[in-house]
Parts: C-alpha cells; sequence; structure tokens
C-alpha cells in the first residue's frame, strides 16, 4: 500500500499573495459602499416644500401704468413703443425723478420738460406735433431729443444734419459739461456703447450731429454726441445721439460686457450719468421739480455688508463677523449655501452639526439669504425646472470647475429657501445671490415664482450703476417682476487681499455716496484676519455718514420707496407736494429746491436745507412749502395731512434738533449745493 504524501501548508509568500489579491477587490468596494453611503446627509423625516412654483408667463409691461402725475414732472413722449423705454423708466424711478409717460404731444407740452423718445422724424409725428415741441422751447420750456432724425428741427437744436454709425464706441463730455454736471472723476467723464478691441461694431449705434452750435459730448471722430442750444426766450433744446432707454437696459440686464471698465472694485456710474443728465436738464427748466432720495434718513449713501457662506469652514467664522456686527450696531445678511451632498467643490455643508451656526447668525440678529444647494458654476445654463423639485429628491451634483448635473433653477431656489426656513425657526429668506454670480435669464421670474424678493448677483461694473433696479423678464426688454437687484460694489477674491484695500474702498465708497448711491460688500468668511479687519474698519469709518443694514432691509424700503408717487404744484400761497405711497415707507428723504421751508407743525418731518425727511409716509400725504425769497429757510415745522406718521428723532434721521434758521446746505449731497 503507497503511503499517501502529506499535505504542506501554504507559504508565507502564498498567504500574502491572497490577501493582497483580496485586498485589492475588496477595498475598493468597502470604500465605495461607505463613500456612496456617507456623500449625502438627509433629516429624517423632512420634505418640502409641498406646494409646487408656478412661473407667471411673461406679461408686457404697457407704458400706460406710467401716464399719470401732475404737470412738474418730466414728460417722456413716446414715438415708438417698440424700444426700450422700460428701461428708461426703471433708470429715473431709481433716481428717484418723477415721471410721466404718453404718446400724444398734445398732452407732452403741458409739461415744462419734454423727452421725446427713442427718436425724433416726421415718419412718426405729424407736423402739427412738431410744431407744438418746437414752440415748447421758444416759450420757455425745454426740448429733450434722443435720435434727431428728421421732422425739421435741425436748426432748433443747433446742428446742421445728422449721421448715424455703429462704428462709435464711446463719447467724452466736454469741460463745460464736467462743470455743469459735477464730472470731477476721470470715470464719469466718459460713456462707453462698445469695445473695438472685441467686436467692429458697437453695442449699440448713434447718431453723430454736424455743424453743433454747442457740444456738450462727442464722439471719437468729431460728431456731437450731445447738443445744446439756448434760445433767447428762456428755453432750451438738448439732442441725444444715442439711445438712453437700451443703454440702461444692456446694465440693468448685466448684458454689458463690451461697456464695463472693470468688473469689480472699482467706481463705474455710466449708466448713472446718463440719468444725471436728464434729471439736471429736468431741474434747470422745472422750479418745482423734487426728488426722492435713494438712502433712508436722506444718508448719503446706503451700506449693505453680505457674506457668502459657502465652505464647510466658513460656517464657524460667520459667528464671528456677526458677532463683530452686533457689536458695532450693524444687520448684515448672510447667504447659506445648503449644500447636503458631497461633490467635487466640498464636503457636505448643511447636518445636524451645522445648523448650529445658522441658529447662532439668527439668533444674533443677522439675515439668512440663500447661496443656492449646489453653488455651481454651470447654474447659468440651467434649465428652470418644473417647480416641483423637492428635498431630499433635488440631487445637483457639481461634477468639475464648469460642470454640474440634475440641476435646475427653480430648484436651487426653492429646496434652498425651504432647507433655511424649517430648519431655524422665524427665518425667512427673501434675499439670493447664485454660487459663482451664475445669472441664468430665467432668474428673476423663478425668483418671484418662489417668494424671493431681492438679488445681489451682478457687480455694479456689470450693472454700469451704483443704484438698484427692478428686474426685467428674462432679462429682456419687454416685462418686468416685481423683484429688484442690488449690484455688488467691493468683493473679497480678486488681488490684492482685502485687507490691503480698506483705503480706496472707502474712498470709494464716498464717490458713490455723493450722490445717494449703494455700497454692497461681499466677503466669504474662510478666514478671519484680514478680512474681519477690512469689515471693521468700514463700518467705524463710514457708520457715522452712511445708513447701513440688512439686504432684506434695504429691499424692503427700496421696494416700497419704487411705489411713491409724487407731484408739485404752485398754489396762491406757496407749493403743494402731494405724495402717496401703497404701503408704508419709513425715513423717505425728499431733495428740494433751494428756498423752500416747510409750513405746518409738528416733529414728525425734519428738513435739513434741501433735504425733508418722512418719519414714515403710509396712503397720501400734503406738504405745503413756502418760498423765504431772502433765500434763508424759516424755522422749518411741516405738516402731513391723510397720512399716517410715526414720530422721527434726530438720532433716527441723522438730523440735529431744527430750532432757528439752518444751514440750508449743511447736510445736502454735493450734487444739490
Amino acid at each position: 500500500m503507497n503511503a499517501v504524501p502529506a499535505k504542506r501548508p501554504p507559504g508565507r509568500g502564498k498567504i500574502l499573495g491572497v490577501c493582497l489579491l483580496g485586498l485589492f477587490f475588496v477595498v475598493p468596494l468597502a470604500a465605495a459602499y461607505i463613500h456612496f453611503h456617507t456623500r449625502i446627509f438627509i433629516f429624517d423625516g423632512l420634505n418640502g416644500p409641498e406646494a409646487p412654483s408656478i412661473v407667471a408667463p411673461e406679461t408686457p409691461a404697457n407704458w400706460r401704468q406710467f401716464s399719470a402725475g401732475g404737470g412738474a414732472r418730466l414728460a417722456i413722449l413716446l414715438t415708438d413703443e417698440d424700444s426700450g423705454w422700460l428701461g428708461l423708466a426703471h433708470g429715473l424711478k431709481s433716481l428717484g425723478v418723477p415721471f410721466r409717460i404718453t404718446r400724444s404731444a398734445e398732452e407732452a407740452v403741458k409739461h415744462r420738460t419734454v423727452l421725446v423718445y427713442p427718436y425724433i422724424s416726421g415718419r412718426v409725428l405729424k407736423p402739427d406735433e412738431l410744431r407744438a415741441l418746437a414752440a415748447l422751447p421758444r416759450s420757455g420750456g425745454t426740448l429733450i431729443a434722443a435720435n434727431v432724425l428728421g421732422g425739421g428741427l435741425n436748426a432748433l437744436f443747433g446742428f446742421r444734419e445728422t449721421v448715424g454709425s455703429r462704428g462709435r464706441f464711446a463719447l467724452t463730455f466736454s469741460e463745460t459739461a464736467h462743470a455743469w454736471l459735477g464730472l470731477t472723476e476721470p470715470e464719469e467723464q466718459s460713456v462707453r456703447f462698445g469695445d473695438a478691441a472685441k467686436s467692429a461694431e458697437a453695442q449699440l449705434g448713434t447718431q453723430g450731429y454736424l455743424g453743433a452750435s454747442e457740444a456738450l459730448a462727442s464722439f471719437g471722430d468729431g460728431s456731437a454726441a450731445i447738443t445744446r442750444r439756448r434760445l433767447p426766450e428762456g428755453g432750451a433744446a438738448y439732442a441725444l445721439g444715442f439711445d438712453p432707454g437700451f443703454l440702461l437696459l444692456l446694465g440693468q440686464n448685466a448684458r454689458g460686457q463690451d461697456l464695463e471698465r472693470a468688473y469689480v472694485n472699482a467706481f463705474a456710474p455710466q449708466n448713472d450719468v446718463v440719468l444725471r443728465l436728464i434729471r439736471q436738464i429736468w431741474r434747470e427748466s422745472e422750479p418745482l421739480a423734487v426728488t426722492l432720495g435713494r438712502v433712508p434718513e436722506g444718508k448719503s449713501l446706503a451700506v449693505v455688508m453680505t457674506f457668502d457662506v459657502d465652505f464647510t469652514r466658513s460656517l464657524p467664522n460667520a459667528e464671528t463677523y456677526a458677532e463683530l456686527l452686533k457689536e458695532k450696531g450693524v444687520r448684515g445678511t448672510f447667504l447659506i449655501q445648503t449644500k447636503y451632498m458631497r461633490d467635487h467643490n466640498d464636503e457636505i455643508m448643511l447636518n445636524a452639526g451645522t445648523v448650529q451656526h445658522l441658529h447662532r447668525l439668527k439668533a444674533l440678529g443677522m439675515e439668512l439669504g440663500s447661496h443656492t444647494v449646489a453653488h455651481a458654476r454651470a447654474m447659468r445654463r440651467f434649465e428652470i425646472g418644473t417647480g416641483r423639485e423637492r428635498y431630499p429628491d433635488y440631487r445637483p451634483v457639481v461634477l468639475g470647475w464648469d460642470e454640474a448635473r440634475d440641476g435646475t433653477v427653480l430648484g436651487e431656489l426653492r429646496v434652498s429657501k425651504f432647507l433655511i426656513e424649517t430648519l431655524v425657526p422665524g427665518a425667512k429668506v427673501v434675499s439670493f445671490r447664485p454660487g459663482h454670480l451664475a445669472n441664468p435669464p430665467s432668474l428673476a421670474q423663478a425668483m418671484e415664482a418662489t417668494g424671493y424678493r431681492f438679488s445681489s448677483t451682478v457687480t455694479a461694473g456689470n450693472a454700469l450703476s451704483h443704484l438698484p433696479h427692478r428686474h426685467t423678464y428674462g432679462r429682456g426688454a419687454k416685462a418686468e417682476t416685481n423683484t429688484f437687484e442690488f449690484p455688488i460694489t467691493v468683493e473679497d477674491e480678486l488681488l490684492p487681499l482685502m485687507g490691503l484695500r480698506i483705503k480706496p474702498s472707502l474712498a470709494l465708497a464716498r464717490k458713490i455716496g455723493r450722490d445717494g448711491g449703494l455700497f454692497t460688500v461681499l466677503i466669504h468668511p474662510n478666514i478671519l484676519s484680514h478680512k474681519l479687519d477690512f469689515a471693521r474698519t468700514l463700518i467705524d469709518e463710514l457708520k457715522g455718514e452712511a445708513w447701513f443694514g440688512a439686504l432684506e432691509d434695504f429691499g424692503g424700503w427700496w421696494a416700497a420707496r419704487d411705489g411713491v408717487s409724487l407731484d408739485a404744484e404752485r398754489g396762491p400761497e406757496g407749493t403743494v407736494l402731494t405724495l402717496a405711497a401703497p404701503g408704508p415707507v419709513d425715513r423717505l428723504a425728499l431733495e428740494i429746491p433751494a428756498g423752500w421751508s416747510l409750513e405746518g407743525a409738528g416733529p414728525q418731518i425734519r428738513q435739513a436745507g434741501r433735504l425733508v425727511v418722512i418719519g414714515r409716509l403710509e396712503g397720501s400725504a400734503t406738504l405745503r412749502f413756502r418760498l423765504d425769497r431772502a433765500g434763508r429757510p424759516a424755522q422749518p415745522v411741516a405738516s402731513l395731512e391723510g397720512a399716517a406718521v410715526a414720530p422721527t428723532t434726530p438720532a433716527e434721521t441723522g438730523f440735529p434738533a431744527l430750532r432757528g434758521s439752518v444751514d440750508r446746505d449743511a447736510r445736502a449731497p454735493a450734487a444739490l449745493r
């Protein structure tokens, strides 16, 4: 019988090989399993929002909604409804100039100042209408025309002929215009229409006026861009060689990439200068010219501190910034990314452990806004979505620098708002900023459908303005929404470091404050150090002269102000100013002509020179003024008829208690002096 050889135990090398082979397959599978089950965090039992978001269809705006108003308003004679008139209307409302739009030349010439828009031509105006317009400056009124293309009025405007072109890329104001309009900064002294280095044609065509008797601005080819002719009868005629409404729309819709000089962290008043030009002409012609102030309390500047919380380490740091603001008596806006999935950008932002930071921000009195779910650069290409996106089924994933999947515009808005409002009791999310400032065409109507009111999505450089404005539907020219844009002035990502930019930032703020503008600060609280120092120093330096508040605070005030109507008329014993507000407006400022003094009695209204601040306006109100011919306002007291008015203290208005006479220019913006 043959013996069976005993089996030899496997050698150590073979065992090691088998183990390594097992690890080669098992470890990746285990890692994948762990990654799959930890790449998303779901709050137990949390589902929503329940109600769908319905996007309203585009409804073209009707110029007739702006057709009411008295004779002291700027009259806009609309000669073509298929034009950029909506941009002009939104711009004038932002600046606070009361106006009315009409299609009737007979109605228009009842006003002392008429702007014919978008052009004058014998094709759109009848001979008798042209004669009525020509008679206005000859009777002491003022006629402004955009694009004089015909009608036999060349001599009235003081030029020989008109030459159109799309090859003019800028206009430059004359030295006379510098002094007349207060254009002290280089950025104010020219207006761009395109960039020849990027395109052979400008973004909008222009009309050059040849043989002009006076050119307030000229194109590069030497033709006049803005003409003025003062008539012996005391009237004046101005011709603009460009379309101001279309130019304003380019900025309001963030479509003026070839027009911007600097994207951010710079003075960008181009379209504000165009509006100031129109306001200056109207003020010179109309003795009853009163405008709405652009900052609560009549302050020179509105400062809105915003913080983009879009990095896991930013959450605890955000509390430190909020504590600083609380210490300084300032309310800021913290825009929260609600990412609950791990992706290319970062770890999970929102889970059971991080919600405490949002609670702390709310407890410190800060506004909580949305900074999307995914923070995707690709959001600018997202489809609008169904309006039924819900947590936790909505799962957008960022795959790379400019690549994402499964995201929609409505999903980003709906789900982020739902999470913040549900997880933080008492939070009401009305403010929004997309990651990377990605601005899809559907954003405004999607915001409106999901309950947002205020956006800070574009930079002032891209908006060509330091004023807020109402959004148009689809970033177009036909329809408007009930949401507003508040452009970003200063941010923290471009070099030099933010902490090294405090002096130029303060100088920039004061340039904007010369005519009551907005200064929005964007800080990512990923670090403290120099950014925290910047915030502290900025507040300390500007607190005495500027108004500070969260985006929802300023946005709510701005939206209420946007609904105010204002008319002035001369009465037998003085001037009567009538205001109407569909909702309450607190600390509304009015800019009045020199020498006006309020009549009546009561502590609700304060006057300091050419500024009047109303503690609270609700419903209709009548203010009466008398003119001090000696040029010194009498003791300013006031009355409101038919208005709900809350007492206003000197500390609230920023004005001293008014006793006896005051220096009318002590607190007036430089542009009013």
